[in-house]
């Protein structure tokens, strides 16, 4: 493994525990599971939420309500090329959405 996929397997896998960890903290009506290299935060009408490390683009994707993002890494962030987006401003949104209550992420980095 390079040191470049290194770097980014690290990166990942700190956002990817951040976020797992904040959303159990949060004590959501989800289910939160992270399991290699995947969150996926299961709600109780059947919807899903993922969010996963995609080693080979070496980006972070999210995938929630029928909608797509691709977060590269940028400086201390992960932000989506088309929307400039950040991932958890963006991932807070969506479940403010689903849930219709504020659900304050931070990233890690």
């Amino acid at each position: 493994m390079s040191s470049a996929e290194a770097d980014f397997e690290k990166a990942a896998d700190v956002t990817l525990r951040s976020l797992r960890d904040q959303l159990d903290a949060l004590e959501l009506d989800a289910e939160v599971e992270l399991s290699m290299g995947i969150v996926s935060i299961e709600f109780p009408d059947g919807a899903k939420y993922i969010v996963n490390s995609h080693r080979a683009a070496r980006q972070i994707w999210l995938a929630a309500e029928r909608t797509a993002w691709h977060f590269d890494p940028v400086g201390s962030s992960w932000v989506a090329a088309k929307t400039n987006e950040e991932l958890f401003a963006a991932l807070s949104e969506v479940l403010r959405k689903k849930l219709g209550r504020d659900v304050p992420l931070k990233s890690p980095i």
